[in-house]
């Protein structure tokens, strides 16, 4: 068997995530080629307006690379949660570093303190395990309103969602409008798992480390664990709480 590579182009280790995912579909060749098509005619409709909004999961260092690889004039957006894993608040560094030549810059969007501590003060530190209310509140303040404050003065945004990823997520296109009428461009739709690792496997891009470690679904580090062998890609996430409520609001689609 041939070895697949990791960022560096050496072989990847045994039990990394790509020596176990990376696994092209057959029709992997015409998805890469619709992901690029579409983030180019994102670029083109919403000149100057739209924006990737990164939670530097896999899914989304794919479409960076994309965009970085093909110059495309898109902006980068990831929301710095303060609850972040190191892990995966470093790749931030990692993208920059690495698409210094593509002139790649990340913006980066923080939670107000002032209404982090508030809620903090009120509710503790571990409220997110209290109630899905007070979870979906904790997401309110570190992402919602720090992405609202990201699309401000966009048109257009553009994420890595994909089909295979939940049920919530099963009905999603490739093009649709988000709930304030935004265009929102889900290039990954149709990609599936091993379309994603493989991609990464042979374009050698950057991933968390944490995905080495079972996580397919990274968010908060209080919010994300690992998953066992059978259990859904997003089990890891807010996993005391219904397989129904397992959304924080990001991605409300019409």
């Amino acid at each position: 068997m041939s070895e697949v590579s990791t960022l560096f182009g050496g072989p990847a280790p045994a039990g990394s995530a790509i020596t176990l995912y990376a696994h092209a579909s057959p029709d992997y060749a015409a998805k890469v080629h619709a992901t690029i098509e579409l983030l180019k005619a994102a670029a083109f409709e919403h000149a100057g307006k739209v924006v990737q909004a990164t939670s530097l999961g896999v899914e989304d260092m794919v479409v960076t690379d994309l965009i970085a690889r093909h110059r495309l004039p898109i902006a980068i957006g990831t929301l710095e949660t303060g609850m972040l894993n190191p892990e995966t608040a470093s790749l931030i560094g990692t993208i920059e570093t690495h698409y210094a030549d593509a002139g790649v810059h990340v913006e980066v969007y923080k939670p107000v303190a002032d209404a982090v501590i508030e809620f903090v003060q009120k509710n503790g530190e571990k409220a997110m395990y209290e109630s899905i209310e007070l979870r979906k509140a904790c997401c309110g303040i570190r992402k919602l309103e720090p992405l609202s404050r990201m699309l401000a003065e966009r048109s257009a945004w553009i994420t890595g969602l994909r089909r295979e990823q939940s049920n919530n997520r099963g009905d999603m296109a490739a093009r649709e409008s988000d709930d304030k009428g935004r265009a929102k461009f889900n290039p990954m739709i149709d990609w599936t798992w091993g379309d994603v690792w493989h991609y990464v496997s042979v374009n050698h891009v950057p991933y968390n480390p944490l995905h080495d470690q079972f996580m397919p679904s990274i968010g908060c580090a209080p919010c994300t664990r690992a998953i066992a062998v059978g259990e859904d890609f997003r089990a890891g996430r807010w996993w005391w709480e219904d397989e129904k409520a397992k959304e924080c609001g990001l991605h409300v689609h019409k």
